[in-house]
């Protein structure tokens, strides 16, 4: 199976460090986060990448471009007819990475419409440039091979922002729980396609919306429940968050050696 990696967005929210690069190469324990999710896919077995670039996309062709002489030794022999000697093998050497510009402002839908071509399976991954996790992925797939729908997406009950009180007549607190889990479940990413999604996206449509509201009509949608690790990278909080996991040793993610 194919993987599809979002990664145009502006980043926005998270301004303090996509200004000068994508979301998706923001560092987390000194490698970008689009490495984290690679790696992720790779441990079980993905390693056929289509990423789907957009803002500062050179900088993500420029990664991959440079990537085997960043992490091998090598010889050069310099002058007219140049050539490059790697000398071993890195831990990536087996994957393969096409990087697609799917434009600056597209929306989630477009990019995926626009990667059409690269698909030649039937059924492929797709998922966020900005979330990390720890999902069962062979449990994911295989749920979505049984149901025979048209798509599956990982859904998750993220903890709520604030602590919360229950509160008697008189002021007096009954009860405190620290950020609790909600009772709603939420779109993690980590999704599941058959290839009859492409004909959800005509036109430059928001997946989220349009696409993925046509699927539940359609009896075509299905949710994958993860009860484990979520982490997505939207604001400059939650990037603080995740390096400090990382620091700290607490990578729930890392499932890869």
């Amino acid at each position: 199976m194919k993987a599809v990696i979002l990664a145009g967005g502006l980043g926005t929210r998270l301004r303090e460090e996509t200004e000068y690069r994508p979301k998706p190469m923001v560092e987390i324990g000194g490698k970008p986060i689009l490495w984290h999710i690679m790696k992720f896919y790779s441990h079980y077995g993905i390693r056929d990448f289509i990423i789907c670039a957009g803002y500062r996309g050179n900088d993500i062709k420029e990664y991959f471009l440079n990537y085997d002489a960043f992490n091998n030794d090598f010889t050069i022999n310099l002058g007219g007819g140049s050539a490059i000697e790697f000398h071993g093998e890195h831990l990536e050497s087996r994957w393969r990475v096409t990087i697609v510009d799917t434009g600056l402002e597209t929306n989630t839908g477009g990019r995926v419409k626009q990667i059409e071509r690269f698909i030649d399976e039937d059924d492929f991954l797709v998922t966020y440039g900005d979330g990390l996790a720890d999902v069962n992925l062979p449990s994911l797939v295989r749920m979505h091979r049984t149901h025979g729908r048209v798509a599956t997406v990982t859904t998750v009950q993220p903890t709520t922002r604030f602590g919360i009180l229950e509160v008697a007549d008189d002021g007096t607190v009954l009860s405190f729980r620290e950020k609790p889990r909600g009772d709603d479940w939420v779109s993690a990413g980590f999704f599941v396609f058959n290839r009859r999604i492409f004909d959800y996206l005509q036109g430059d449509l928001i997946l989220e919306q349009e696409p993925l509201q046509r699927l539940t009509k359609d009896g075509e949608l299905m949710a994958y429940r993860h009860h484990g690790f979520w982490q997505p990278m939207d604001t400059y909080r939650e990037f603080l968050l995740l390096q400090d996991l990382w620091n700290r040793g607490e990578r729930p993610w890392k499932v890869w050696p």
